[in-house]
Order: C-alpha cells, then sequence, then structure tokens
C-alpha cells in the first residue's frame, strides 16, 4: 500500500466522492460522503476539516450547507492530499530506525528508495479528475445492493 495511516486513505476516499460529483450545485456533506464511501462519520468530518484549511475543499455552514473541491479535480494531485496526513516521505530501513543516513546504507537502500521516488511521481501525476470517469462508469457499490433488495441503510 502507498499510504501508512488509514486517515490518509479516508481522505483521498473523502476527495473522490468530492470530485465525483465536481460541477454539480449542490454541496455534499460529512455524513453523505462517509456514507458513499462506507466511512466512520467522525473521521470523514475530521478529515474534512483539515482538507478546508489545505484549501483543498470548501465548506459552507449551516442548512443546505457542505463541501466541495476549492479547485477542479484535474488541479489537485494525491500528494497534496497524502502530504496533509503523512508525517514525511522516509522509507523504514528495514535494519532498523535511524541504520541508513548514520552507518552505510543497508543492501536494501537503493530498491528502497527507487520504490520511494516511484510512489512519490505517482502522488504527484495523479490528479482527482481520474475518479471523474470512475463514476461515469460504475455505480455506487455502497447504495446500489441496498436499494435493489430493497432494504434500508
Amino acid at each position: 500500500m502507498l499510504y501508512r495511516n488509514r486517515t490518509t486513505q479516508y481522505a483521498i476516499a473523502a476527495m473522490s466522492r468530492l470530485a465525483e460529483l465536481y460541477g454539480t450545485d449542490a454541496p455534499v456533506t460529512a455524513p453523505q460522503i462517509a456514507q458513499a464511501r462506507g466511512l466512520p462519520r467522525p473521521v470523514v468530518a475530521k478529515v474534512l476539516t483539515v482538507l478546508a484549511r489545505a484549501r483543498l475543499v470548501a465548506g459552507s455552514p449551516g442548512p443546505g450547507g457542505g463541501y466541495r473541491l476549492a479547485r477542479p479535480p484535474h488541479e489537485i494531485s494525491l500528494l497534496d492530499v497524502v502530504s496533509l496526513f503523512e508525517c514525511d516521505d522516509d522509507v523504514d530501513c528495514p535494519f532498523g530506525p535511524g541504520w541508513c543516513g548514520r552507518n552505510d546504507p543497508c543492501p536494501l537502500h537503493e530498491s528502497l528508495m527507487r520504490l520511494r521516488d516511484l510512489t512519490h511521481q505517482h502522488l504527484r501525476d495523479t490528479r482527482f479528475d481520474a475518479f471523474l470517469e470512475t463514476a461515469r462508469t460504475t455505480p455506487d457499490r455502497r447504495t446500489e445492493p441496498a436499494a435493489a433488495s430493497g432494504q434500508r441503510g
């Protein structure tokens, strides 16, 4: 996996939902995002606060309020989001913390650095407009089965 913590995954999921809905008139609430992605509501609310502080999303309070992307999806990269929730892009040395940099590099150092660089490039080059095409071709998996079977969620 590319991300170390679950909060990063939740942030990407929330942003992907906002990207899917980009261009619609109505803002989306944190509970609506949480339901669409199957995420815990309190975490989504916290993540959206961080994203709003970073000016990646715009929020409006009160009745009829909610969240939207602050910029078009093609202007926001995965790296913009990941960098808010991940400490750094250090690679854990298999010899233990602090080995590489204090001692000779470990035998895996060069390959781990290449992997880190590829991951960083992927995060920088992947934009949230990638989710627009997915939204057009993929039904919402969180709500479709319940609706089809007559169950309420």
